[in-house]
């Protein structure tokens, strides 16, 4: 139960860090810097958390060649 709360919470600010990056790519629009303020603290957690969630994903790569076994 706990490894599903934080695997949808990882999944969340991954997809936030993918939209995000993809504002700024195609927009030049920084979401998170608009919202909580360009490098302000919270935007900094915000950022940190996002990167924790990617590396957190690289898991997932581990149960792809799990399902498929």
């Amino acid at each position: 139960m706990l490894f599903r709360i934080l695997n949808a919470i990882a999944l969340t600010l991954v997809i936030v860090g993918a939209i995000n990056w993809g504002l700024i790519g195609f927009f030049g629009f920084d979401l998170v810097a608009a919202l909580f303020g360009d490098m302000s603290g919270f935007s900094r957690v915000i950022y940190a958390l996002v990167g924790l969630a990617g590396i957190y994903s690289i898991m997932f790569y581990k149960r792809l060649s799990i399902d498929e076994a």
